[in-house]
C-alpha cells in the first residue's frame, strides 16, 4: 500500500517546528535542519555551513506523535529504518523534534 502524502497544513505545522528548533538548539553554530517532503516522507537535511546533507527520513503515519524513522547511512548512502545503534537514537520518540535531537547528536 502507497504510503499517504503529507498534508499542506501538516507541512505547514513541521515547518513551523523545524524553524523554532534550529533557532533555539542550532543557530548559535550556524546550522539549520532543512525539511522537505516527498510523498509520505519529511527528509530532514541539516546544512552546517558547508551544504546541506541528509540526516533522516520520517514517514507519516497520520500522527504528529508517531512518525517513522530512518537514520540516513553514509557507509550505505541510504536511509535505513532498521539502523538503531548510533549516538541519538535514545532521543527519537516519534516526534519531528526528538528526530532533530537524534540527528544533531548522531551527526555532531
Amino acid at each position: 500500500m502507497p504510503t499517504k502524502s503529507v498534508p499542506a497544513d501538516v507541512q505547514e505545522e513541521v515547518a513551523r517546528a523545524v524553524e523554532r528548533f534550529n533557532k533555539k538548539e542550532l543557530a548559535r553554530w550556524g546550522r539549520s535542519y532543512v525539511p522537505r517532503f516527498r510523498g509520505g516522507f519529511l527528509f530532514l537535511d541539516r546544512d552546517d555551513g558547508g551544504g546541506v546533507m541528509p540526516i533522516c527520513r520520517l514517514k507519516y503515519t497520520g500522527d504528529m506523535k508517531k512518525w517513522g524513522f530512518a537514520i540516513y547511512k553514509y557507509s550505505s548512502d541510504r536511509y535505513d529504518p532498521e539502523e538503531w545503534f548510533f549516538p541519538g537514537s535514545d532521543l527519537v520518540d516519534g516526534t519531528v523534534e526528538g528526530a532533530m535531537r537524534a540527528g544533531v547528536r548522531a551527526y555532531e
